[in-house]
């Protein structure tokens, strides 16, 4: 419990008569204290008055042979305990040569040691796998192991038997176990190939980007190693997430495509992209830059194995893809076959390459560190590692964090950290040890920060020097990785200069080699394994989503009856009682409880499905209810909740897995991680659900560059299921919108679906589509919250058994298509208002169809409703939300190109910068105008 700095205080006298008393007293490991350090077992020692006096403010006494003893066991001590959590103050992490900045508790003196006293400590009190007889034996190993060019962070870790673990590991040489002559060898021929990769891009195609890697070419054999470690544990497949920072030496080395491939994209080569897209328009050709395309390949290990590497697609937005990889991650890790998912973390490995200031600059990767041990997130440790090249675009490490270290943020997530300098490559290999170790041990992450530097601006065509001219100059004068692990080993004797020349000659010819093939147009380059591929026109594919009366009867019947003895809430069993009697009522059968149907005969069909979302177990408002809580006196407590039952994963005759999680308070992290599980996953129906669907914009990063692009960039398919509340019930800012008008914004080339429905048996069919298509797209639903148990927004179990998915609906109110001259067009809840409205009945001119698929927009549907009303005059577009958002500015286009009318009026609010009233009762008024001008047809006219 004492500060180390007090053994030299006023306090020292204290601390010196407590270990004393301790060793002197003591029981056991004391008295093997005691004969260590030669003291007699006699009654605690007297110390004297001696001892009070502060050494810092007065001469220095004689002390006792027992007191000098003592003073030397606590001196070690303190050492010790200093170089395990200060020492990365004194290592040399600097490629560039900045000086440490040290700590003083690190200096012997500091403490009062002195060789003598040091030598008089025996090793084995201290609990320290460094060899040495004694303190003074140690001392310079510890100097080695914590303040040489690697260093570790692990004092914070809360976990006693991980630290335990991780000091003996550290200490007792294993993570600097040296590496043999074939491995240096190997190593220095990887890291001339990485230079020579990276000179010839920017010599041969001089004004194009490359974003290269040089200054911290050792990622790349540190990957090597990575692979060769997890291998080596039996996992067979890595996926690695990264910025676009060496991303193309790391497809050619890491992924192993050819160069050839790479050399083709420079050139200009643009595949096919097919003919014209859903909306009738002709394709652009989109794609991505070659930095930010994904890559598949095999890599063959030095022991004959084979591991699938998979880099995923990512846009420039840096860390975003660190949920994305997880998401991918946990899919192929996760068994989908038997009705509960099992996870199995030796099936695949997460590899997160980060940047120095985005690391602790983005808010998403916090939110991505917080899913690393939450059950239904946890991909069983990923390895980090942080390309640090001590400077942003042009931004210094002091302007863009508050903290010493790039890594200091992992700190708060118990992950051990390792400093290395990017110069030792043999430093940098003991790094990938101690990290494929831990993650094999504990399955928990683990973080390599990478200390090196950029030798060019952020890309190619800056100046580094407009900025950072000090540091820029001495990079310049700086050898390179390679050269500087050539000098070593040819001063090692491993190499010599000749078959250093002859690797650099080599790796300049194949690249040459490949150029010319390229070029000269005999091999234009595969891109088999590139993510990136052919789009095709969303097709209108037919699937059967009804269900017949038995099947839904049964299931029914199994998803609302909890098994013997199981006690739920009393105010919960009549609501599941009566979702069990409402397959016989006539609209009775809820929003939820079509939801559950839903999910249900997708498992019998041998659909996974994995839901996850704020709340989403219960819903937002208490809807849902797929996870049923044992409320008896005598029910189980563990870890935080009662025994659960999920009828989901306990029906007769399912196929498939169903996963259900409550996710973090997180937006971006979370939408990332199930995108990547449903493009690794394509066989299973992953949605993700809002509290309300106003927080989907704490997401918006992946649904534009990732949900709604990632098929046009990279062509990568997902069927990920976005459930967003949406509805105008006075709720405030908020609570209202699920900002339709954004992903509307966002639709384009058959890219998506977007949905607002207003039955529970649309929704129903809705969901069974999504699951039962092959035309892999994600969806986006504007589901209801004052609907949820509507009578009006309710069905029948004919709706389910004998319907289908409807894109359009007529109005059920009209009988005479003759009597009809005005049309009234909506989409969700806004219908139920209207139709219940009192002066509803008062206009049997008026007809309102409901557009319950907003894209692809249902032009035929549509048209055939106009055409169904002879005589009809006017159509207009009512909506609850302001005119600048909802859907009217992306349905008025195509209304007026499609239907022949002269004018396509507009009823609602005007245009507002907030989305809606923050009073409930000026929510009511104006909600009241907007319905009685649509049934009186008054056309909004605004200045």
């Amino acid at each position: 419990t004492y500060d180390h700095r007090v053994i030299q205080g006023a306090e020292s006298g204290a601390f010196l008569r407590d270990l004393a008393g301790l060793i002197a007293g003591g029981e056991g490991f004391y008295d093997e204290i005691r004969a260590a350090l030669g003291l007699p077992a006699a009654a605690p020692l007297d110390l004297g008055a001696q001892a009070e006096a502060p050494a810092a403010t007065a001469p220095p006494v004689t002390a006792s042979a027992d007191e000098e003893t003592l003073r030397a066991l606590a001196g070690a001590m303190s050492l010790l305990r200093s170089f395990r959590n200060y020492g990365h103050l004194a290592a040399h992490l600097d490629p560039l040569g900045s000086e440490p900045p040290g700590d003083p508790s690190l200096d012997p003196a500091w403490v009062g040691m002195t060789p003598d006293m040091m030598s008089r400590v025996p090793a084995s009190l201290l609990g320290v796998a460094v060899p040495g007889a004694t303190f003074a034996e140690v001392h310079p190993e510890l100097q080695r192991t914590y303040c040489g060019t690697i260093a570790y962070e692990i004092e914070h870790i809360s976990n006693h038997d991980q630290r335990q673990w991780l000091r003996e590991f550290i200490e007792s040489g294993q993570v600097r176990r040296p590496l043999s002559r074939d491995d240096r060898t190997a190593l220095l021929d990887r890291l001339v190939s990485v230079e020579v990769f990276e000179r010839f891009l920017r010599r041969t195609y001089l004004g194009q980007k490359t974003f290269s890697l040089e200054g911290c070419d050792a990622l790349i054999p540190m990957m090597d190693g990575i692979i060769e470690d997890v291998a080596a544990a039996g996992v067979p497949e890595i996926i690695i997430g990264m910025a676009h920072r060496g991303r193309l030496a790391s497809i050619m080395h890491t992924v192993g495509r050819p160069p050839e491939s790479i050399l083709a994209e420079f050139e200009g080569h643009v595949e096919d992209v097919g003919d014209e897209n859903i909306d009738g328009e002709p394709y652009a050709a989109a794609g991505d830059v070659k930095y930010h395309l994904g890559a598949e390949g095999t890599y063959p290990t030095k022991s004959g194995k084979s591991v699938h590497v998979t880099l995923a697609a990512n846009p420039s937005h840096l860390e975003q893809v660190n949920a994305v990889t997880e998401g991918r991650t946990r899919a192929r890790q996760t068994l989908r076959a038997e009705p509960i998912a099992t996870h199995d973390p030796s099936r695949a490995v997460a590899l997160l390459i980060h940047g120095d200031a985005a690391f602790p600059g983005q808010g998403v990767v916090a939110e991505t560190l917080n899913l690393q041990d939450l059950v239904g997130y946890t991909t069983g440790g990923t390895i980090h590692i942080i390309v640090n090249n001590q400077v942003g675009f042009t931004t210094d490490p002091e302007d863009s964090r508050s903290t010493r270290y790039a890594s200091d943020l992992a700190k708060g997530f118990d992950m051990p950290i390792v400093h290395v300098n990017a110069d030792d490559v043999d430093a940098c290999m003991a790094a990938v040890r101690f990290a494929t170790a831990y993650r094999e041990k504990f399955q928990d992450d683990v973080l390599i920060d990478l200390i090196g530097y950029r030798r060019l601006g952020h890309n190619e065509l800056d100046e580094p020097a407009y900025t950072q001219p000090v540091m820029a100059r001495t990079i310049k004068e700086h050898p390179t990785v390679a050269r500087i692990f050539a000098d070593r080993l040819i001063s090692d004797g491993v190499v010599d200069a000749a078959a250093y020349d002859a690797m650099v000659q080599g790796a300049e010819d194949r690249m040459s080699a490949a150029h010319k093939r390229v070029v000269s147009g005999l091999e234009q380059g595969s891109d088999a394994d590139s993510t990136r591929d052919k789009r095709r026109r969303a097709k209108t594919q037919v699937v059967k989503t009804r269900v017949s009366a038995s099947s839904l009867r049964s299931l029914n019947e199994q998803l609302h009856l909890p098994p013997d003895g199981f006690e739920i809430h009393p105010k919960l069993a009549p609501q599941l009682e009566r979702r069990r009697s409402g397959l016989a009522e006539e609209q009775g059968i809820t929003w939820g409880h079509a939801e559950a149907l839903a999910f249900a005969s997708l498992l019998t069909d041998g659909v996974p499905i994995r839901l996850t979302g704020q709340d989403v177990a219960r819903g937002t408002f208490t809807q849902r209810h797929l996870e049923l809580h044992e409320v008896s006196a005598d029910a189980t407590y563990h870890s935080g909740r009662g025994t659960v039952h999920v009828p989901l994963q306990h029906l007769l005759r399912a196929k498939a897995s169903f996963e259900l999680h409550n996710s973090p308070l997180s937006e971006a992290a979370c939408v990332g991680f199930e995108y990547g599980y449903s493009t690794q996953a394509p066989d299973a129906l992953v949605l993700w659900e809002a509290q309300y669907g106003d927080f989907a914009n704490g997401a918006q990063i992946m649904i534009d560059q990732f949900l709604s692009a990632g098929q046009a960039k990279w062509g990568v398919h997902s069927r990920l299921t976005l459930l967003l509340p949406h509805g105008y019930e006075g709720n405030g800012p908020e609570h209202s919108s699920a900002r339709p008008e954004r992903f509307l914004r966002l639709a384009a080339e058959g890219n998506m679906r977007i949905a607002n429905c207003s039955t529970a048996a649309n929704y129903f069919h809705l969901i069974r589509r999504q699951g039962l298509l092959d035309e892999m797209r994600p969806l986006v639903v504007f589901t209801p919250k004052s609907l949820l148990r509507a009578k009006a927004a309710s069905s029948s179990l004919a709706d389910l058994v004998d319907g289908r998915f409807e894109p359009m609906l007529p109005d059920p109110r009209v009988t005479d298509p003759a009597a009809v001259n005005r049309l009234l067009l909506c989409t969700g809840k806004i219908f139920h208002e209207l139709d219940a409205h009192p002066e509803r009945a008062a206009h049997p001119e008026l007809a309102i169809g409901r557009i319950e698929q907003l894209y692809p927009f249902p032009r035929e549907e549509l048209l055939a409703l106009y055409e169904s009303y002879p005589n009809l005059e006017t159509v207009q577009w009512v909506q609850e939300e302001p005119r600048n958002m909802g859907a009217w500015s992306f349905v008025t286009r195509r209304i007026e190109r499609l239907l022949p009318v002269e004018t396509f009026e507009y009823i609602g609010r005007p245009a507002r910068a907030s989305v809606s009233e923050g009073y409930p009762q000026t929510h009511q008024l104006e909600q009241q105008r907007v319905l009685e001008d649509a049934l009186a047809g008054r056309e909004m006219t605004f200045s």
